[in-house]
């Protein structure tokens, strides 16, 4: 879940890099970097483990076979919020490698934590904004599945432009996820999730694997986690959107 929190915090070395003055690159985020409150054993997370399951950003193409030490299928999700349903699906799928694109620095703590305690050796993760992992580290047709799973919804009209789900960025994803493979994305938010089918559908790149219809039901990997349990309290839908690549 890409979110917002508290207050700011960049004590992590290498935090999203901020759009400086005359920067044309990415004038629009899709997040507002607003830190909370970070446990004592979520910092000691990153002193611990993050060597282990963090990337740092570099701005250079990623050997993923080198980083993983094997070749396997690879599922990305971005904006994993507390980690809940990463952890989980990496405990459940290990024939597949694992990455994850973060900036919330609380959630990556958490999710840390949990994997060190299970010893996982199959998961990765950025503490970095996802278009610059996209557009910089990750090589292209490297993934077979990329899950966006509630993001921002930015719910007001004159912030649309700030969500994630747009023309460039699904061409973005395009270029990264291999022929045959799946995008998922989920939302609680009905005018987002028709947003979100517009923009597939006018992209070539990918077809919906539910044609007409749209939406799927919930897949069995896509796990009830709290966000999706909130759309539910507020009364919202939930939507889940599948998309293959062609």
């Amino acid at each position: 879940m890409i979110n917002e929190t508290d207050s700011h915090d960049f004590s992590h070395p290498n935090p999203p890099r901020q759009a400086e003055e005359g920067d044309n690159r990415r004038k629009i985020r899709s997040f507002v970097l607003r830190e909370g409150r970070i446990t004592p054993a979520q910092r000691r997370a990153f002193e611990q483990h993050w060597p282990r399951f963090g990337i740092e950003y570099t701005g250079e193409p990623r050997d993923l076979d080198a980083l993983f030490g094997r070749h396997a299928p690879r599922v990305l999700e971005i904006g994993f919020g507390n980690g809940e349903a990463l952890a989980r699906a990496s405990e459940h799928d290990p024939a597949r490698d694992h990455l994850g694109i973060e900036v919330h620095r609380p959630g990556i703590g958490r999710l840390m934590n949990a994997l060190a305690t299970r010893d996982a050796r199959n998961v990765r993760l950025w503490n970095h904004d996802a278009v610059e992992v996209l557009e910089n580290e990750i090589p292209p047709d490297s993934l077979d599945e990329v899950r966006i799973w509630f993001p921002d919804p930015w719910h007001k009209k004159r912030h649309h432009k700030r969500r994630l789900i747009q023309s460039a960025f699904v061409q973005l994803l395009g270029r990264r996820v291999k022929l045959g493979g799946l995008l998922h994305l989920a939302t609680d938010w009905a005018d987002y999730a028709e947003q979100m089918r517009e923009v597939l559908d006018a992209s070539p790149a990918w077809r919906n694997r539910n044609g007409g219809n749209g939406y799927a039901q919930r897949p069995s990997w896509r796990i009830e986690t709290r966000f999706g349990q909130r759309g539910h309290k507020l009364g919202h839908g939930v939507f889940d959107l599948l998309y293959d690549r062609v």
